[in-house]
């Protein structure tokens, strides 16, 4: 997902592939703040596509994230960003003096169903709605 347009805290959500739960996670996000954060996302070893069970999840909270394209991580991305949060890339993703870090342990949504990936993502949702009411305060 790219940066959302306009100003607020900038989150960027890191794992190893983004194609799963740093995809779900941006999405979440985004809808839910409705434009007051800015949310990216990107991999230290990005796939070559978004999880189809992830996208079929997705689907059904109302989210489409089927053109969504995992990203590699940028230079400059995450020192740019207000907020990292990391998702199972463990020594893979970059540490950054400074900027302020989460570590969300969720399991690999990579070769799971939809019925298994659905609780990955309410518990996302819930992650990213402490998060938003963190930003907010």
């Amino acid at each position: 997902m790219n940066p959302s347009p306009g100003g607020g805290p900038l989150v960027l959500f890191m794992c190893t592939h983004n194609a799963g739960r740093s995809q779900m996670a941006a999405a979440l996000l985004a809808r839910e703040s409705g434009g007051r954060v800015r949310v990216t996302s990107a991999g230290s070893q990005p796939a070559s596509e978004v999880n189809p069970s992830v996208v079929a999840a997705m689907a059904e909270v109302g989210l489409d994230i089927s053109r969504e394209v995992p990203k590699r991580l940028a230079g400059g991305q995450a020192e740019a960003a207000d907020v990292v949060v990391t998702m199972g890339c463990g020594d893979a993703c970059p540490v950054f003096p400074g900027k302020r870090y989460l570590d969300w342990e969720l399991p690999d949504p990579a070769g799971l169903t939809v019925e298994q990936v659905r609780p990955i993502r309410d518990e996302i949702a819930r992650l990213v709605a402490g998060l938003l009411a963190e930003l907010a305060s």
